[in-house]
């Protein structure tokens, strides 16, 4: 883990925001995910595991004592991740038929 992870949103806010940390977010329960800068990124029980949601440290959270595993997220959406922040250019179709055979 990271321990500079939430660094602004724990100093400016003063919560106990960490990957892992259950809340609820107005009432819906989820898990903090990732550091998103000034917001918390927040995979609700509700939503699929690769869907990360911003929410604001401090409207409307309420943050829980447990720390869990945040789910695992499917190879393929995985991967589509990986051509969302690669920023080639390419279609996702021609990125994973241009990894693949980089890979062979």
């Amino acid at each position: 883990m990271n321990h500079m992870e939430f660094t602004y949103i724990k100093k400016t806010y003063n919560v106990p925001a960490c990957t892992g940390r259950r809340v609820k977010v107005y009432g819906k329960p989820g898990t903090i995910v990732k550091d998103c800068g000034h917001h918390l990124g927040v995979n609700f029980d509700e939503d699929k595991p690769s869907r990360v949601s911003r929410a604001h440290p401090v409207d409307g959270v309420e943050y829980l004592t447990e720390i869990v595993k945040p789910r695992k997220v499917g190879r393929s959406a995985k991967r589509y991740q990986e051509w969302l922040n690669a920023d080639t250019g390419h279609s996702f179709a021609n990125w994973i038929g241009a990894d693949r055979k980089a890979r062979r």
